[in-house]
């Protein structure tokens, strides 16, 4: 074969090893893949494909650039993963989940069991848990998506859809939270549906169960459940444009700090729950080790944004702004850093802690020794199992919101909602 040096062994040991690639000449492959880190078992490498990064894994059964060309840098595919043509990089996807052609997805993007999406996706720092499905000609980046039961039950996004995650005054403080970790790790909950051609300005909450119209931008928080939601079109006008005005600095911080926690809680589900049951598949423990590294990339990305925020919030203070105003930036900009340790999920109070322990001593009763199909074994938890597994990370949000929000008394930090519904 006249292939390049640096990629003849690698694709010769691949092909030995049976992994079918229909035209190695098309292959490229990176020096600092490992080979060994590759499955044999059914993954099928189509022309066009390039892989790089010593971090990549690729499991059985998965198939690369069916579509199209696709390129996989320092990612981690579960079994039967199907990345049909596209950019993939510092991503994890778990068993069974795919996109389509056109993919463009990005450092700090998890997507779990069976979750995917169609053609012309582009996705960063985005979390979808099981079976959440994204249609085509989508930009959803910055959130976290949850809901639904099985393939035949979940939570869709519409195709032309937007997540609009930055904002004129380039501030990126805008993680959204379509559902949340407590109740969406249980895999129980009614599926959210975003119709298509419209859009959410984060960072914003939206409950389980919620229907929202085709061609609405929403720009408020709906945390409540099993509500169909339209929006009409803001007025026309003009006004003068006032930079880092943030007359919603309050619930920006807020948000953020919830979505923080959120992350907290998605991290002590996977080390307490569901680790044995990645470390039970092949390259399982490579499959943990990314999950933690994309979950700990999000919570330095979300810490990053506040921070600059922060920092515009306080170098535009100007006597004519209300007292509170200034008072809230300046207690926001001084204790940011305090805030960002407080939400250090390893940090609990002791009802936090005994709620773990009381949902985890159920859990091993009531899974026993099967560390295997994680999806059938979370479904079939007794109901007084899951809800004590809800009321841990629900704890663990609370305990952590609260400790977040002490920093900043003159927000008045969620006084007017429930951390988790």
């Amino acid at each position: 074969m006249n292939l390049k040096p640096r990629a003849e062994v690698k694709i010769a040991q691949l092909l030995q090893k049976g992994v079918d690639i229909p035209n190695p000449l098309s292959l490229d492959i990176g020096d600092d893949v490992n080979i060994d880190q590759i499955s044999a078992k059914g993954v099928t490498l189509y022309p066009g494909c390039r892989i790089y990064g010593k971090k990549t894994v690729i499991s059985a059964g998965s198939k690369l650039g069916y579509e199209a060309p696709a390129t996989v840098e320092d990612c981690q595919l579960g079994s039967g993963v199907e990345l049909k043509g596209g950019f993939f990089s510092r991503s994890v996807f778990l068993e069974k989940a795919n996109m389509g052609m056109g993919a463009h997805v990005r450092e700090g993007s998890i997507l779990e069991e069976q979750a995917g999406g169609a053609h012309c996706v582009g996705l960063k720092q985005t979390i979808m848990f099981p079976f959440v499905t994204l249609g085509s000609l989508i930009n959803f980046c910055d959130c976290l998506m949850a809901g639904g039961t099985s393939r035949q039950d979940h939570s869709e996004v519409g195709s032309s859809y937007i997540h609009f995650n930055f904002t004129p005054d380039a501030d990126k403080t805008t993680p959204s939270l379509i559902g949340d970790v407590p109740r969406g790790v249980m895999l129980n909950q009614p599926p959210i549906f975003l119709g298509g051609q419209g859009g959410i300005i984060g960072p914003l909450r939206l409950g389980y169960g919620n229907v929202v119209a085709a061609g609405c931008i929403l720009r408020d928080d709906h945390p409540e459940s099993n509500k169909l939601i339209y929006e009409t079109a803001r007025a026309g006008g003009v006004k003068n444009y006032v930079p880092a005005a943030y007359p919603g600095l309050g619930r920006i911080v807020e948000n953020n700090i919830l979505y923080l926690a959120n992350l907290a809680a998605l991290e002590a589900w996977y080390r307490e729950v569901r680790k044995p049951f990645l470390e039970a598949q092949e390259f399982g423990a490579l499959l943990y080790a990314g999950v933690m590294d994309q979950l700990s990339l999000a919570r330095k990305e979300r810490l990053k944004r506040l921070e600059a925020m922060a920092e515009k919030a306080v170098a535009t203070v100007s006597p004519e702004r209300p007292p509170e105003s200034v008072r809230s930036r300046r207690e926001f900009h001084e204790h940011l850093k305090s805030i960002g340790g407080a939400l250090h999920e390893r940090v609990q109070s002791d009802a936090t802690k005994k709620s773990r322990e009381a949902f985890l001593k159920d859990f091993q009763k009531a899974a026993g020794n099967d560390r295997v199909n994680y999806i059938a074994t979370i479904q079939g938890l007794p109901a007084k199992v899951s809800s004590k597994g809800v009321r841990w990370l629900s704890s663990l949000v609370d305990d952590l919101c609260a400790r977040a929000t002490t920093a900043l008394p003159s927000m008045n930090l969620f006084k007017n909602q429930q951390r988790i519904t």
